[in-house]
């Protein structure tokens, strides 16, 4: 086994693999039910619940609570673990970290885990500073990491200079040496202020940044982590249609590129992926589910439980359909049944929800008939 290893101040060497993450997945066979794990693009193996890890305070125990649920989820069957550098202003990368050397050294492969996280957004460095924008135009502006003008929403930088110092900083968090899967996060944000030509020059820049850092080993696929923009009507000003991601991509590095992911939510509440035909693919016009298998494009669903929301008081027919011994494995069962997701990505910040959460790994995906009374009941 080539579990990887690290002391203080080291990071640690390697990345997710088809191996290795073929070989987590076989310490669980004994207890997992068929379907639970799932092939992502790239030939990675990847768990069909990941953790993640965005909501909470900054704060000693909340690093503690998250530190604690990532090793337990790895220990009992989860290998996706999700975050962003501005999550809890950075303490949430550095909890991941913190999970990782202690997994390291009970054995567990860094080609095992499949490692995500996200930049786009401005955040401070562990705490709300007194004065944010001093904060911001001292450490950015003044060191020439972006430029005024490529801020948008006041809040949002997709400019490649900024992209790599947001990288340096989430590998120097999670205390790696390279993510598996960067995201950008929420794009869609620069469309109130940006039109559509620029906002895709932008998205070429940063695609090609990307590419670059692919080949640099420092990441190994990348995607976008969206809220709406996958989710609504064409016609609306933060729309962004798969096809033309896809192209920009073919753009900064052909056939091969490593445009490979998009995460965004899809629960019971926001089935819009699954069921609003708004992307078209080679004239065809589809739901976003079948326009990612379509491209080749791994979906992550965000906002599985929708902060907790689902994980009680649903109708009776949802029950009835997928099963499950309460409201949160039925929520959790739904989002994980869905065509072409791959991994439903779940908030765990204390190890009795992981341990809760785990549960669904004894069941097997709905099936397509009894999936479908959902949507019969609903009519």
């Amino acid at each position: 086994m080539s579990a990887f290893t690290a002391t203080n101040g080291k990071r640690l060497p390697g990345a997710a693999t088809p191996q290795g993450t073929l070989r987590y997945a076989a310490r669980f066979q004994g207890c997992a039910a068929a379907g639970y794990v799932r092939e992502v693009a790239g030939g990675l193996v990847c768990s069909s619940i990941g953790i993640g890890t965005y909501l909470g305070e900054p704060d000693e125990a909340t690093d503690e609570g998250y530190t604690s649920s990532v090793i337990a989820a790895v220990e009992g069957g989860i290998n996706v673990v999700d975050s962003a550098i501005n999550y809890r202003f950075q303490r949430s990368e550095r909890s991941i970290g913190a999970a990782l050397r202690e997994l390291a050294a009970k054995g567990y492969g860094r080609d095992e885990v499949i490692l995500c996280t996200k930049a786009g957004f401005l955040t401070p460095d562990g705490e709300m500073p007194a004065d944010a924008n001093a904060y911001f135009s001292r450490e950015f502006l003044e060191s020439g990491i972006f430029r005024p003008e490529e801020i948008a929403a006041g809040c949002h930088c997709l400019a490649p200079c900024y992209l790599a110092d947001q990288l340096e900083r989430s590998l120097r968090n999670l205390g790696v040496e390279c993510v598996d899967v960067f995201y950008l996060h929420n794009p869609e944000t620069q469309l109130s202020e940006v039109p559509s030509d620029p906002f895709h020059a932008r998205i070429r820049e940063a695609f090609a940044f990307l590419e670059s850092a692919v080949r640099g080993g420092k990441i190994g696929a990348y995607g976008l982590a969206t809220w709406n923009a996958f989710r609504e009507d064409p016609k609306s000003s933060g729309y962004l249609s798969l096809a033309e991601m896809e192209e920009i991509a073919r753009e900064a590095a052909g056939r091969d590129h490593h445009f490979r992911f998009v995460q965004l939510p899809l629960n019971l509440a926001m089935p819009e992926a699954l069921l609003r035909p708004n992307q078209v693919v080679q004239g065809k016009t589809m739901a976003m589910v079948q326009a990612a298998r379509a491209l080749g494009i791994s979906l992550v669903s965000s906002a599985t439980l929708l902060q907790g929301q689902l994980a009680r008081n649903l109708p009776t027919y949802i029950g009835a359909a997928l099963g499950g011994k309460n409201d949160a494995e039925r929520a959790l069962q739904f989002a994980r049944s869905v065509p072409a997701i791959t991994s439903a990505l779940v908030g765990m910040s204390r190890v009795e929800h992981v341990r809760a959460n785990l549960e669904v790994m004894r069941l097997e995906p709905t099936p397509r008939d009894q999936f479908l009374k959902l949507f019969e009941s609903r009519g």
